[in-house]
């Protein structure tokens, strides 16, 4: 006896499934305001308000990210961490980042404190979701990275040079550009909530244009488009 189709998540929402993802990937991919993609789907006749927008990245933002990590393939084996000061809610916080060696995102971490409790806590749920530790290390020359690796994860080779560290110094300038267009965010749990989702819708869309021809990249985003309408059940529902 074959079992019951499962439900569409999409299921008691007015609007199909193609605008609602349509709407997410635009929120999450760009740095646009929620009143800006409100306006753009106004464009296309699609009469939505800013706070349905709010909810649908809520709802879907978080699971489809979460989807797109068990798709991609495994980090390689660096790890460049960094961190940087933002404030939130009139206080100094952290954003940790680690970010692999092609530039994927590989988790974002907001905290109040940059010691070597707050680099453990980053360095644990690194290991939990990649399952493995990396063969290097790069980091700045913070000193909390050095002694939170020795406890957690002692072979591990670390390199700390300021100017090895670009790829992760850069991987921050999307969250500034976002951080910007929101006005700062208003809770660390926003920020985590909102940073978590975007890391990894941004990662199915990394494509590399360097040293790439212009049929193997739009072959490569049109393999990103249809695994973004996969996972969104937006294939399944056309």
């Amino acid at each position: 006896m074959s079992s019951p189709a499962a439900k569409s998540p999409y299921a008691g929402h007015r609007f199909p499934a193609e605008v609602i993802s349509h709407a997410v990937w635009l929120y999450f991919r760009f740095p646009l305001g929620l009143r800006m993609v409100e306006e753009m789907l106004a464009a296309r006749g699609v009469i939505v308000s800013h706070e349905t927008v709010r909810r649908w990245a809520l709802k879907f933002g978080q699971a489809s990210a979460n989807r797109i990590r068990r798709r991609l393939p495994r980090a390689g084996d660096k790890w460049h961490l960094d961190e940087v000061a933002t404030r939130i809610a009139g206080a100094t916080h952290w954003l940790w980042r680690a970010v692999g060696q092609t530039g994927m995102v590989l988790d974002v971490l907001v905290q109040k404190r940059r010691d070597k409790r707050a680099a453990k806590r980053l360095l644990r749920k690194l290991l939990k979701r990649q399952c493995r530790a990396p063969c290097v290390m790069i980091t700045d020359k913070l000193a909390s990275y050095g002694a939170a690796k020795r406890e957690v994860m002692p072979f591990v080779e670390h390199r700390r040079h300021r100017g090895l560290n670009n790829r992760a110094e850069n991987s921050h300038q999307p969250t500034r550009r976002r951080e910007r267009r929101m006005k700062r965010f208003k809770s660390p749990r926003q920020a985590q909530r909102f940073l978590s989702a975007h890391g990894r819708i941004d990662n199915l869309f990394h494509l590399r244009r360097d040293h790439v021809t212009a049929s193997d990249y739009r072959a490569a985003r049109a393999r990103a488009f249809e695994t973004w309408a996969d996972i969104t059940g937006v294939a399944a529902a056309a």
